[in-house]
């Protein structure tokens, strides 16, 4: 089979992104000098690319704080726009000198003998629930060290905390009524501060997730992935962000590399022993499916199966991310070919449905009742049939029938 040829473009441009300026320069196929390197500030780049990038440029930059602006900048110009992680770019990374000049000249050349590792350029949707998420991280991982410091009083000052949560509003006044220094005090009343505050902004946030988890593009999506065992909505929106587009993934291989829960392996002469997981790509999808993992086995049959089996070879630890790599593999399936995963348990999907349902409002659910959104979801994957009412503590709660559901939603009417 013949191979596609590589376009052959006139300029090679690379781009050194910083805060305050870019660095751009490049050359042409013939390896001479085609821009000359200038540096310039980030509104005047913005007026010079319009006015100077053509169709037959191509144009690599190192993936930074801006670099989705500069792309956005530059695409409808260039003839193509490459980003790259700077780690894989060993060459430029790695180099004993590194100034602006030689990063986007070594960025030219290795954009024009096709050595560049690409990065996916996320569209905006994705990069705005990524956003988001990373931005609940932030705020959670503040709370939780205001919260550690409140703790700590305590422990310094041989203290016994009353039972239950002691950042709420009905534990305020025994935290006033401490016996400490006035300085204590002050820590004690801002770092409470803190907690209420970013409470707030949390349960704000997550009031944004839980909206787009009900809305194009996510909605669909989301559905499949909340039948999975250990996929709430945290989870569930986590791993989507993260993913994005499951279509640049052709095998689950791929996904899992991506991921980093993928084993790394030293083959070299004689020598060939497996190592642990590689950790490369992004963090917050391992932390999502060891979450996930960790459910899963407290509350599937089959996972729990699964992973006792694996805990008598490898042990608890490695266990735990042995299934989250099989729950991956599941995701990519699942989304891949919009399927009911194997093992599903149709009884506890629909209880997980339910919970969903209670934490959105009416105008997430988009007008429905939380009996009328359950059924919406098992229509919409094609379970559940047979089954009316979900066990709810020791409540049975109702869901819609088929025919209440259809009457709302006529597009799942099946065809005649």
């Amino acid at each position: 089979m013949k191979q596609k040829e590589e376009q052959v473009y006139a300029r090679y441009i690379g781009v050194d992104g910083h805060k305050d300026y870019v660095v751009i320069g490049g050359i042409n196929a013939q390896l001479e000098q085609a821009l000359q390197q200038r540096r310039m500030s980030l509104e005047r780049f913005a007026r010079w690319a319009p006015k100077n990038l053509r169709e037959t440029d191509a144009v690599v930059i190192e993936a930074s704080t801006n670099t989705w602006t500069l792309h956005d900048l530059m695409a409808p110009w260039a003839g193509k726009v490459v980003v790259v992680h700077p780690p894989k770019v060993k060459l430029i990374t790695c180099a004993r000198v590194k100034t602006d000049k030689r990063s986007v000249y070594d960025l030219a050349r290795l954009l024009l003998v096709g050595w560049l590792p690409e990065v996916w350029v996320p569209p905006d949707h994705v990069r705005d629930l990524r956003a988001l998420v990373s931005h609940r991280w932030r705020l959670v991982r503040t709370r939780a060290a205001a919260m550690n410091r409140l703790h700590s009083v305590l422990q310094r000052n041989a203290l016994q905390a009353p039972r239950g949560s002691i950042f709420t509003d009905k534990h305020r006044d025994w935290w006033e009524q401490l016996d400490v220094s006035p300085t204590e005090r002050l820590r004690i009343r801002q770092d409470l501060d803190t907690v209420d505050h970013l409470t707030v902004q949390i349960e704000d946030v997550e009031a944004e997730i839980k909206r787009l988890s009900t809305n194009p593009p996510w909605a669909d999506q989301a559905r499949y992935l909340m039948q999975l065992p250990g996929f709430g909505l945290k989870v569930t929106m986590t791993v989507l962000a993260a993913i994005g587009d499951i279509i640049r993934f052709p095998m689950d291989k791929k996904l899992v590399g991506y991921s980093g829960l993928g084993a790394g392996v030293h083959d070299s002469g004689k020598t060939h022993r497996g190592k642990g997981i590689t950790k490369e790509g992004r963090k917050e999808l391992r932390w999502a499916l060891v979450e996930a993992a960790h459910h899963a086995v407290r509350t599937h049959p089959y996972w729990k199966a699964e992973f006792e089996r694996l805990t008598k070879r490898i042990g608890k630890h490695k266990a735990y991310v042995a299934i989250a790599r099989k729950l991956l593999v599941a995701v990519w399936h699942v989304l891949t070919k919009r399927e009911v995963a194997r093992f599903t348990d149709e009884h506890q999907v629909a209880r997980k449905m339910m919970t969903w349902s209670g934490k959105l409002t009416e105008e997430h659910r988009h007008g429905m009742n939380t009996p009328q959104f359950v059924r919406y979801q098992l229509l919409r994957l094609g379970i559940g049939d047979e089954i009316a009412h979900v066990q709810s503590g020791s409540r049975k709660r109702r869901i819609a029938s088929a025919k209440e559901v259809l009457a709302l939603h006529p597009e799942l009417q099946p065809p005649v």
